[in-house]
């Protein structure tokens, strides 16, 4: 990219608005009375727009769970000519079928850094992930790692809504809505569908990626809880309308059903002047979340530390849901404070956006992450044992570390290219040796 289009990034970044709200009915037009108003498709749509709906569920799901939003642009998504398949790189979906899963405990170094000219679609790694793809359940691991923005080139996911988690550097998000900017410490969330461009504001970015397949994430209920805590409604933020009025060829990369299409346009399908309804990109800010803890004793279940769940057909049980370990104090009296040793019918990835997670002392790296399959047993390390076992129980602000867990209800099988990477990590098993036998009668 040149050093005007770079300019022209870190401003556009810089002069960000947005909206506040996760689920709200948003409304933004970019050009006063773009947006029609007491109707939702009037015969003629203001401005000379085309008006057209975006559905991320079912016409009839009920009212609560129903996401949709009205666009007004100045070409219809329907004016493209034919896709074709295009090489997938590193991308796979379910099932995976090119292994089997493993109930072993796994552990990654981050990514290589990759080649010269790698954008953020190039850039994407399979890690593994569970479902069909073609039914809409389960979810994908995704890893990226780029150094160049993408240029005349637009993705958008048919298959699954991308929770992007940047690891090291800022990106700036262009999207059929407008745009946001995802750094280190915040997420970002596309909907299934919704077209967008990743340029980079920094040299190079890395990061980790949750397809979700199944139904849209949102927030879990809270409970005994009460009316507030964890994420905060009011700190998602949503774009505010920005389009692109290009008239040039502009390549639309499409994931549908595991494969990768592409299309050339001759304009930017980045042209939405104006929009309104509830299915809208988000960015969210990790360290908002209002971490609830034990102010007595025992070490609570990580589900208090959820972003994010995309509910199943069972209640209680998530098809995945997005957990944070944020910064936070430990008070708990006579209490074990790392998270406990346990085996889970839910199956975890983690990885870890800077610092040092307070259950592993080492080889847990910012970029690297860990795969405990169902009922596969884990917990701290053995030093972090003989440390949280010996350490006299003041008050403790864990605050040097920000990792995350994508939990999913079934097994995460892995792709084959991520059993056989050089960055696995060896000997994993061996941060459990020397856990001692310490039983006295």
């Amino acid at each position: 990219m040149s050093d005007t289009a770079d300019e022209q990034t870190r401003k556009a970044a810089e002069a960000l608005a947005h909206s506040a709200g996760f689920g709200n009915e948003h409304s933004s037009e970019a050009v006063p009375g773009a947006l029609p108003h007491g109707r939702n498709s009037p015969q003629r749509a203001p401005l000379g727009l085309y008006a057209e709906q975006l559905s991320g569920t079912a016409f009839t799901e009920p009212r609560h769970t129903n996401r949709r939003s009205w666009l007004y642009r100045v070409r219809p998504s329907a004016a493209h000519p034919p896709f074709t398949r295009t090489g997938n790189g590193n991308i796979s979906s379910a099932p995976f079928t090119d292994s089997v899963p493993d109930p072993n405990r796994l552990r990654w170094s981050p990514l290589p850094e990759p080649p010269e000219g790698t954008d953020f679609v190039a850039g994407l790694w399979t890690l593994g992930g569970n479902g069909d793809v073609t039914q809409r359940t389960g979810m994908a691991v995704h890893l990226y790692a780029a150094n160049a923005s993408m240029t005349d080139r637009v993705f958008s996911d048919a298959d699954g809504e991308l929770l992007i988690v940047p690891e090291r550097g800022a990106l700036l998000l262009r999207t059929e809505f407008g745009l946001l900017r995802a750094e280190p410490g915040h997420v970002a969330l596309i909907p299934r569908g919704v077209r967008f461009r990743v340029e980079l504001l920094e040299g190079t970015a890395r990061g980790y990626v949750c397809e979700n397949y199944g139904q849209p994430f949102t927030l879990p209920e809270l409970g005994p809880i009460g009316a507030n805590g964890l994420a905060n409604a009011r700190d998602f933020l949503a774009p505010v309308a920005a389009y692109e009025d290009v008239e040039r060829p502009v390549e639309v990369v499409n994931k549908f059903c595991g494969n990768l299409w592409s299309a050339t346009y001759d304009h930017s399908p980045l042209d939405v002047v104006a929009w309104h309804g509830n299915l809208v990109p988000y960015v969210y800010d990790l360290r908002r979340f209002n971490v609830i803890g034990s102010i007595s004793y025992d070490h609570p279940d990580p589900s208090v530390f959820t972003v994010l769940t995309s509910p199943s057909d069972t209640p209680g049980l998530a098809a995945v849901d997005f957990v944070v370990f944020a910064p936070r104090w430990l008070v708990g009296e006579d209490t074990f404070r790392p998270p406990y040793f346990h085996r889970n019918v839910m199956s975890e990835y983690m990885g870890l956006i800077e610092g040092a997670y307070d259950a592993k002392a080492e080889g847990f790296l910012p970029g690297g992450g860990s795969l405990h399959n169902m009922m596969s047993a884990h917990g701290p390390d053995r030093e972090t044992f003989d440390r949280a076992s010996a350490a006299e129980l003041r008050p403790q602000k864990v605050d040097d570390g920000l990792a995350f867990m994508f939990e999913t209800r079934w097994p995460v099988t892995t792709t084959e290219r991520a059993r056989t990477a050089d960055h696995l990590q060896p000997g994993y098993d061996d941060v459990w040796q020397g856990l001692e036998r310490h039983y006295r009668r």
